[in-house]
């Protein structure tokens, strides 16, 4: 097999090293893992409080009130568990409550939207079980940004600025928070959230008494979960804009949050060219990538750089995001993974990958029952071709985005974790609190029968999807921003390491594409038919030749599409680290 030769320049080194490695969607995040591991720290110290000060630096990706997924590899463990992050709906989040309210989705922004927050609970679990350091360490660098300041990165800015009418005339909290003068502040303006800080005191402060490392961070775990959340709770139920137009009183309550809290459970995984491929369950959109990787694992053409290839990708993931949108979900009812990834069931699907590009959405019957199908709306446009930066308009509407950060220390302790939600354009910020609710609940059907329906009680269908694949000694901690194309910006890198013999910057660096022929996670849900956006370096004989074969193509830009970070151990026992360059903010680091 051939691929596209990769390019002889790349933007920056792919690192490699002994020591420790990491690599994140921010060079402040990085940097505060890689001091970690350099204080002794192991890689889920330095994951814990990286993934703190990203609720600090990248507060229109991320915030205290969202949801995390990641994949954790100890050293010795055969094969990783994935963290979860993700609560469920509240008790009060009916269908009949939201039909009554005129609603036939749930919106994209404002209070309704708002799940049991999973993030900071998670991050919490993950340094209790795995971690060695004391909470009050791991906290003090997020501490000291939100207290003292940092520069605003510009996509923040640009954020703040679209949304700025919104916080204006409706959501008075958030622009006393976003805009202390009246006006979105400029990229690189030193913010600060001192009510956040004192949060985080507060955790630390809630532990002062207990005996030991574990119990002081259950305190600070029951404190965050039956105090602090309760009051955010609590001030969304006063009535605030949302996304349609309207405005909505909040429903979760303090008993959804009590009731709940983050674990680890099993990963799913597949084999593909000699590598173990871990993601989460159904409850995520994990198990597309698995079923991609099924459906070309025999191909002759993977490359991503090639007309053939590229043809292959986006026909593959169409079968694969037809049956997440049918079958996936967070109920007996979804898909069983084992049937999905099956050798008769690829097979079927794999016959129906054609010369030409589809323009239908087409799940099949994993287990023998009838695919059920959520509504397809084409009316509100296409799917986003940005470089994954939330679009917002007046109205908060967001396709929403994310962060991403992995870690690797000298141990062989490796972790692919992806937080998101509670973006500033969420929802209204707590005053007191420094941070907003997220909007995950935007992810599940208003129509019965759905795997992904409305249930209280059930997590809504997430699009968080770390990945860590393994290879014996071998292991690839990766992941991306980017909502629905998470895993479809990661498959061409991971394509192009493991198959293309690409180094890891290279694959990182190389063009990208992806599918917007699938049902969109996020408010208003639309789906845009044999739709495919791409790199403009792909080249022009392959976007034509994409065309030809009836992929309805819309070119992005050169460096437009995907935010991947990865980082390593390789054969030899070498650490290595790689990072996106596009929007110049993810950075790597290591030695």
């Amino acid at each position: 097999m051939t691929f596209t030769p990769p390019a002889s320049f790349t933007t920056r080194p792919t690192l490699r090293g002994t020591f420790g490695m990491s690599a994140s969607t921010h060079w402040t995040a990085t940097a505060t893992a890689q001091a970690v591991l350099e204080r002794g720290g192991n890689a889920f110290d330095a994951a814990v409080a990286a993934g703190f000060v990203l609720h600090v630096v990248e507060p229109h990706l991320n915030g205290p009130g969202g949801d995390l997924v990641a994949l954790v590899r100890p050293t010795g463990a055969s094969e990783p568990v994935v963290l979860m992050g993700q609560g469920p709906a509240p008790a009060a989040a009916t269908i009949e409550h939201f039909r009554g309210r005129g609603l036939d989705l749930v919106p994209g922004s404002g209070g309704l939207a708002a799940t049991v927050p999973g993030g900071v609970d998670a991050w919490l679990l993950l340094l209790r079980e795995h971690g060695t350091w004391e909470l009050g360490d791991v906290l003090a660098f997020a501490t000291g940004y939100a207290r003292d300041g940092h520069p605003l990165v510009a996509g923040a800015a640009a954020t703040i600025g679209r949304v700025a009418d919104l916080f204006r005339d409706h959501w008075s909290s958030s622009a006393e928070q976003w805009m202390p003068t009246g006006e979105p502040p400029a990229p690189d303006t030193v913010v600060r959230n001192p009510a956040w800080a004192d949060v985080l005191d507060s955790l630390v402060a809630a532990g002062a008494d207990a005996a030991d490392r574990e119990s002081r961070i259950d305190a600070a775990r029951e404190r965050w979960m039956n105090e602090v959340l309760p009051r955010a709770a609590a001030f969304l139920h006063t009535p605030h804009r949302h996304a349609d137009g309207g405005d909505h009183p909040g429903i979760l309550d303090a008993a959804d949050l009590a009731s709940w809290r983050a674990s680890f459970e099993p990963a799913v995984s597949v084999s593909f060219r000699g590598w173990d491929v871990f993601k989460a369950g159904a409850w995520s959109q994990g198990p597309a990538f698995l079923q991609t990787l099924r459906l070309i694992g025999d191909a002759d053409d993977v490359d991503p750089g090639s007309a053939d290839g590229a043809h292959l990708l986006l026909e593959a993931q169409k079968l694969a995001y037809a049956d997440r949108d049918a079958w996936f979900g967070d109920t007996a009812d979804a898909v069983n993974v084992e049937a999905l990834l099956s050798d008769d069931y690829v097979a079927a699907r794999r016959e129906l990958i054609g010369a030409d590009a589809s323009a239908e959405l087409r799940p099949g019957s994993p287990d023998g029952r009838e695919p059920v199908l959520p509504p397809l709306r084409t009316t509100h446009g296409t799917a986003s071709g940005s470089t994954g930066e939330p679009t917002v308009d007046r109205s908060g509407q967001t396709r929403g985005d994310t962060c991403h950060l992995d870690v690797i220390d000298r141990w062989g302790n490796a972790i692919s974790a992806t937080p998101s939600g509670g973006w500033l354009q969420s929802s209204p910020v707590v005053p007191e609190l420094g941070f907003c609710l997220g909007t995950r609940l935007q992810m599940v059907w208003l129509e019965p029968g759905h795997p992904a329906s409305l249930v209280p009680g059930r997590r809504p269908r997430t699009t968080l999807t770390p990945t860590l694949l393994t290879r014996g000694d071998e292991v690839i901690a990766i992941g991306s921003p980017g909502g629905d194309q998470q895993d479809q910006w990661q498959l061409p890198v991971v394509l192009r390491v493991l198959v293309g013999g690409y180094s890891p910057q290279q694959a990182i660096d190389a063009p990208t594409l992806h599918t917007t022929a699938l049902v969109d996670s996020f408010w208003p849900r639309t789906w845009s038919p044999a739709g495919a956006v791409v790199e403009d370096r792909l080249g022009e004989g392959v976007i034509a030749e994409l065309e030809r074969r009836g992929h309805r193509v819309r070119r992005a830009g050169d460096w437009a599409l995907g935010r991947v970070s990865a980082v390593g151990r390789d054969a030899d026992g070498l650490l290595w680290a790689a990072a996106n360059p596009r929007g110049a903010q993810g950075y790597a680091a290591g030695r």
